[in-house]
Order: C-alpha cells, then structure tokens, then sequence
C-alpha cells in the first residue's frame, strides 16, 4: 500500500467518531453469534479474547440503553498482567451511537479487573452528544463481520511478514475494527510503526481478504 494514502485511511478509522445519521436498528444476536459468546465464558477469565466475543457481551447492556445502537468501532486494549496476542485482547472499548438519542457511549469488556478503573466485565460510559454518520466514519454491520479479529490478525501478519522480518522491532500500534466511505464492507485496521515508517493492512471483515488501494 502507497505510504501517501496510509495517512489518509488510517484517519477515517480513528476516533474523531462522533458521527452517523440514519441506519438500521441493531438486531438480535444469531445462535451462532451467542454460540461465541458462550464459548467463551467456558475459557479461563483471565485469557484474552476476540472482539465478537467482547462485543456480545457488550450487546446486552448496548440494547437495554437504545434498541437502535449501532457500533462505530471496536478496539483492543491492554491490562498490565495479562498479554494479549494473535488478535485476541484483555480488555475490548466499543464506540456505540444510536441516531434517535444522538448520543454516543463507549462500552467496555474486560476478562479480569485491574486497579484504579478497570472493571470485570461489561463497563458503560457516559452518554455525549454525536452528530450521526460522516463518510469517514460509518457503522460498523456486526452481522457482516463474518471474520473475527483472531483471523484477522493471522492475515494481517501474513500480508506484513516479509516487512515485519526487516522490521522486528517495530510494534503493533495500531488495530481496530471500522468503517469509512471508502471501504465495501467494515475493515479490520493494523498498523506496525508509525504513518511516516510504519507498514499498514487493511483487511475485509466479511471476506476475510487485504484490501489494496
């Protein structure tokens, strides 16, 4: 990918998110969906876990505060004492908005609490106003999210292997899953480096494939 549009993508990713207008109402979680989520809870409570795993664990308390939620994006997050890796995170933040409130809140999952304000489980924040939907940033379709942020990574790491082997001491800074004008269907973002040296992929949430621009 072109370091010149890097940049470019990689903001209409982040979180200058307080934006959407009009979409469809979120929908019950399939049987398959709960069957994630379920699976899950037979793991250890301290094991990171996948971000559709977090997210339905966030669904329930998403739809008890607007039934017409939807998600902006979802990003992994680090707990000291628990490593997370091959996609799979500690603690998982959600942006998720809903057009009749014109409010947004960012929800919360993590396998295990950490002292001062890390919470187990589900944490809700505060409601703030949101001004809808913008090209940059659209909703994230769940449903349309057939591939998980595990297989998203194990892609990821393939397509950037041969950058990653010159470039081992270069981090992951970047990895989230979004939306944007841009993009057919939601994308999971990575990032190794920064824009300027860094090295990023783009890959299909529903296809599972690296998007090339």
């Amino acid at each position: 990918m072109p370091a010149s549009i890097r940049p470019f993508l990689a903001s209409a990713l982040t979180i200058a998110i307080l934006l959407l207008c009009s979409c469809s109402p979120s929908t019950p979680p399939t049987s398959a969906d709960q069957g994630t989520a379920k699976a899950a809870e037979s793991t250890s409570a301290s094991e990171p876990v996948t971000a559709k795993t977090a997210y339905w664990e966030m669904y329930k308390l998403a739809y008890k505060w607007t039934p017409d939620f939807v998600v902006l994006r979802m990003v992994p997050k680090e707990i000291p004492g628990v490593k997370s890796d091959g996609g799979k995170a500690a603690l998982w933040e959600g942006t998720f908005a809903s057009p009749s409130r014109k409010e947004y809140r960012v929800f919360s999952y993590a396998v295990v609490a950490h002292s001062p304000d890390i919470y187990k489980g589900v944490t809700v924040g505060n409601p703030a106003p949101w001004g809808g939907v913008t090209r940059e940033v659209m909703p994230v379709a769940m449903s349309s999210v057939n591939i998980d942020s595990d297989a998203a990574y194990a892609t990821a790491t393939s397509d950037a292997a041969s950058w990653l082997k010159k470039n081992g001491e270069k981090s992951l800074s970047s990895f989230q899953l979004g939306n944007g004008y841009s993009f057919p269907a939601p994308v999971w973002y990575f990032m190794w480096g920064d824009k300027k040296l860094g090295y990023a992929v783009f890959v299909n949430a529903t296809t599972g494939k690296v998007m090339k621009k």
